[in-house]
């Protein structure tokens, strides 16, 4: 897996203040995209050791309320296997705090991942450029859900995080 940045402190992708880890690979395509340079699966950096010393450091800190994973898409083929891990691997070390993923994917096509009962929080949905809405919260266009996934998986439906 590559990545392309990661982001300290925070406040726009997910709730409270936040460590973004922004992963390269992506298969969507979305027209008016604000990362297309996180498209390349090939772009960006090894995700190594160092890098996930560096969310641990931020990780540790009692005012970083989690992780927002976001790219790219963090569900690209390419990318499943080591998110999927890493995520495990947050949980288990920090289980107080949130982790939140975009991807351009729909809740329908991602909710039986062996990913998504570690995540609190998916972004669901391309980004449409005719639907962009700049006063919304936590998302670009209106097609996009943000939503809660322990809630989801047990109700067996969308329930959408408040």
């Amino acid at each position: 897996m590559r990545y392309h940045n990661i982001t300290k402190e925070d406040m726009l992708n997910g709730d409270g203040l936040r460590v973004v880890l922004w992963v390269a690979g992506c298969s969507h395509g979305c027209k008016g995209c604000q990362n297309p340079i996180t498209w390349d699966p090939k772009g960006g950096l090894e995700f190594d050791e160092a890098a996930k010393e560096e969310i641990y450091e931020q990780m540790e800190k009692s005012y970083v309320a989690g992780i927002t994973f976001s790219g790219g898409d963090p569900l690209y083929q390419g990318n499943r296997l080591e998110i999927t891990d890493f995520v495990k691997e947050l949980k288990e070390k920090y289980p107080k705090k949130t982790i939140w993923l975009y991807t351009g994917y729909l809740w329908e096509e991602i909710q039986d991942l062996e990913i998504l009962p570690y995540l609190d929080v998916v972004v669901d949905g391309k980004f449409i450029l005719e639907q962009k809405d700049v006063s919304l919260k936590w998302k670009g266009s209106a097609n996009q859900r943000v939503i809660d996934v322990k809630k989801s998986l047990e109700a067996g439906s969308v329930v959408l995080h408040d």
